[in-house]
């Protein structure tokens, strides 16, 4: 693509390559920090292999969204492709219900990677907490991570106004601080010695473990849970408008990921069961890595840790601040939200989103609970990925979208694959993680996702009610017969035959 800018002065930007989406995405193998004592409390030893299949699940569903990313390569990544999938060019009533399927699944993904940022201010604040115990003397927890969040929403709000590369920039130094000791870390106790394969095997699955709808529908909602963490690989696709040349750095900057995903997940579950044994990490579920630290390299060690976990907090913040923010932006453009949410400065960053985000998340961070968070955005999280399956679905059946060049094509027949994988997620995983909250915390989270979801449809119709205003003060101000310049950036971008 040669083009710098996209849909004029409100444009996102095409200035990094794989590499530098990689290392924004690269927050992702970090996910599973707040769940590393949360799935054994259900499965014992069994996590590991959960963590496994679930990222085997990422590559099943991200070779469908890999496609869809080189063939729309304005669209940002899962919210750009079900609204682009969706709508219908020609519909000439007052309100495009189909339209409203896509805003809707945009919406979710919206919200299943905005409160990351609540989440991990939360347990920053916490480690803060008990790095520098003097901090407890002069402030409660949570009046911590309400300082840790603004101090950290402020300071990659100003790193990231000066464009995408700079916050790629900011990714590989956080990775460093981050990924590098994690690795070490990880692979320390199995080389010392300290790993003892009997904690695995001897607990696999707890004792009372049975295969009856009760554990099925819990089984159902850890796999909610777990792709959350493990699945979210894809939104190094999120990027593709800013991607240099998307027809080749999608694919590569996914992959990439995801291959770096299967081995942390398995690996880091691994050695943290292996060490301390089942009941060694229900012991410490908030991060059980500090004692797994402890253990193999002494009270230094401990401390290195938190120091690491923190930037790697930061690092899967951002990841989460970007990826939200480009979720709204794409949201706008459409037409799906209002329209000053799309505003980008000249560096290409919708500042706008990403102000809006950080102050609903220091809303977020009062609820204390980063479980509940999780909780509820996984929610939105399995709504995102199923209609986004099905959105593939039908970009690959309906004729409108057969004369399309795709640069990466996934394996033939995978619109069945993604069929598959479309209802895993809707309704099978959406009524475990319903169950599984129901059980666990409660019903709060339950009814404070669907709320939010709920939300969108008066945003929706809003939405909707100021593009038709537009158009039509547009169409009152320009001479008889006289058409627009640019009307529509994103169909007329892609140059896409109608899908009625």
């Amino acid at each position: 693509m040669s083009e710098k800018r996209l849909d004029g002065a409100d444009g996102l930007e095409r200035s990094i390559d794989w590499k530098q989406g990689l290392a924004i995405a690269l927050g992702v193998p970090l996910l599973i920090l707040p769940s590393l004592g949360y799935i054994p409390i259900y499965l014992s030893a069994a996590a590991i292999l959960i963590w496994g299949l679930s990222v085997i699940q990422g590559f099943f569903q991200n070779a469908a969204y890999a496609e869809m990313a080189t063939t729309f390569t304005k669209a940002s990544g899962l919210p750009g492709f079900a609204q682009h999938i969706f709508r219908n060019e020609n519909f000439q009533g007052r309100y495009d219900k189909s339209k409203l399927i896509g805003g809707f699944s945009a919406w979710a993904y919206w919200f299943a990677w905005t409160p990351v940022l609540a989440i991990f201010s939360i347990l920053v604040g916490s480690y803060l907490h008990g790095l520098f115990p003097a901090l407890g003397t002069m402030f409660t927890e949570n009046e911590l991570a309400l300082m840790t969040g603004v101090v950290i929403f402020g300071g990659l709000f100003v790193v990231n106004w000066f464009g995408l590369k700079d916050g790629a920039t900011l990714g590989y130094i956080l990775a460093a601080f981050s990924l590098i000791p994690l690795i070490v870390l990880t692979v320390a106790p199995f080389a010392t010695g300290h790993v003892d394969l009997a904690n695995i095997t001897g607990s696999w699955l707890p004792t009372d473990w049975s295969w009856d709808l009760h554990h099925i529908l819990i089984l159902l909602g850890i796999f909610a849970i777990a792709q959350w963490s493990a699945c979210a690989w894809e939104t190094a696709a999120i990027y593709g408008p800013e991607y240099k040349n998307p027809a080749k750095d999608v694919s590569k900057a996914l992959f990439a990921c995801g291959a770096i995903c299967f081995f942390s997940f398995v690996l880091v579950q691994g050695a943290v069961i292996g060490v301390l044994g089942v009941k060694g990490v229900l012991a410490e579920p908030v991060s059980p890595l500090i004692p797994v630290a402890h253990a193999v390299f002494g009270e230094a060690g401990s401390q290195i840790t938190i120091i690491m976990l923190i930037a790697a907090m930061v690092l899967i913040i951002q990841t989460a601040y970007l990826g939200s923010s480009r979720a709204m932006h794409s949201m706008a453009t459409e037409g799906n939200l209002p329209k000053v949410l799309g505003k980008t400065n000249r560096n290409g960053t919708p500042f706008i989103a990403m102000l809006v985000i950080g102050f609903f998340n220091l809303v977020l961070i009062f609820m204390g609970n980063p479980a509940a968070i999780v909780a509820a955005s996984a929610i939105g999280y399995t709504c995102a990925n199923g209609i986004s399956l099905f959105a593939y679905v039908r970009a690959k059946k309906h004729p409108a979208f057969a004369s399309l060049e795709r640069p990466f094509k996934a394996p033939k027949g995978w619109k069945n694959v993604a069929m598959v994988f479309g209802l895993f997620n809707l309704p099978l995983c959406l009524a475990g993680v319903v169950y599984l909250n129901s059980l666990e915390i409660g019903w709060t989270p339950t009814w404070v996702g669907f709320l939010v979801l709920a939300l969108y449809i008066p945003i929706w119709f809003y939405s909707q009610n100021e593009t038709r205003r537009a158009k039509q003060k547009e169409a009152a101000g320009r001479p008889f017969g006289l058409e627009p310049a640019g009307s529509d950036e994103l169909a007329d971008a892609e140059k896409v035959p109608n899908p009625s």
